[in-house]
């Protein structure tokens, strides 16, 4: 299992396919996410690393999203998840003690579903783990494992979920690429995600690894791009920008992308990427500072 400083080298590797650094903030401490309540409109919460760790529901975070609510605070939920509609965390968070409706859960599946809906109809194959729904996505796909025909016989590729991506797909996927380049979508583009035991690989890091390989560049839905942060502003209407706060623990997904999308930023350092780390440290070596850095939300 990798640790952090592995997962921040990864995040530097790739820089020249995130957006521009725009986070340039003061990198205020504040206690949490109370503390900012008057200061903003709407909070934009990432869910590993904020709202819970793998299937553990963070200590306090509930009822400080039920706080924030009471406030009548806009909090959405923005996830890195593509291999099932968004609308299925929903029991799950309840589970985990948030008050949640569909329309507060944002998926990267819901941006690439956007994009896919305006492409010619295409045969997809997909990295994705068994049972992933087509549900929204509007197209179906084939799932890529062992077997040659998935691979051969796609015109595109689906980067959804890596949970039983293994080195030899991986290795499959490049050859199959190289011989006839093809489209790939990245629905996840997340290299690492905190669960208890540690960091779990996501697609993402196998699309750049991809990249790196082959020479086609793939494109990405989610944070830290443009597409998913425009599916927030239509859905919390005419706030401005400097009233939202994307609040992640991350610098180059929900801190950098938060940023780029024009709105302020707060670093959740306790709990995910930096757990028990000096985040300055990582801070000071990325060049992306959030406006805040809070222990827990």
């Amino acid at each position: 299992m990798q640790d952090t400083d592995w997962a921040f080298a990864q995040y530097e590797n790739v820089r020249k396919r995130l957006p521009l650094s725009q986070a340039r903030g003061a990198g205020e401490r504040v206690p949490n996410l109370g503390a900012l309540a008057d200061d903003f409109d709407v909070f934009l919460l990432d869910a590993y690393g904020v709202l819970n760790i793998g299937d553990t529901p963070i200590a306090g975070a509930p009822n400080r999203v039920a706080a924030l609510q009471a406030m009548g605070k806009r909090c959405l939920v923005l996830t890195n998840g593509a291999s099932f509609p968004a609308s299925n965390r929903l029991p799950k968070y309840r589970q985990y003690g948030y008050h949640f409706t569909a329309d507060d859960v944002i998926s990267s599946r819901d941006a690439l579903a956007v994009h896919l809906a305006a492409l010619p109809a295409c045969r997809w194959a997909a990295m994705a783990p068994k049972g992933a729904s087509f549900e929204g996505l509007g197209v179906e796909f084939d799932l890529l494992e062992d077997a040659s025909e998935p691979y051969t016989n796609a015109e595109g590729f689906l980067l959804l979920g890596s949970q039983i991506w293994t080195e030899a797909r991986q290795a499959k996927l490049v050859e199959t690429l190289l011989a006839t380049p093809r489209p790939v979508l990245v629905g996840n583009p997340d290299l690492v995600a905190p669960y208890e035991h540690g960091f779990n690989l996501q697609p993402g890091l196998y699309a750049h690894w991809l990249a790196d390989a082959t020479g086609i560049e793939p494109l990405f839905f989610g944070k830290p791009y443009a597409g998913m942060f425009d599916e927030a502003k239509r859905r919390f209407g005419d706030v401005p920008p400097h009233r939202v706060a994307m609040v992640g623990d991350t610098l180059h997904t929900d801190i950098l992308g938060g940023a780029a999308a024009g709105f302020r930023t707060v670093l959740i350092e306790n709990h995910g990427m930096f757990a028990g780390r000096d985040v300055k440290e990582y801070i000071k070596k990325s060049g992306i500072s959030p406006d805040f850095i809070a222990p827990t939300i």
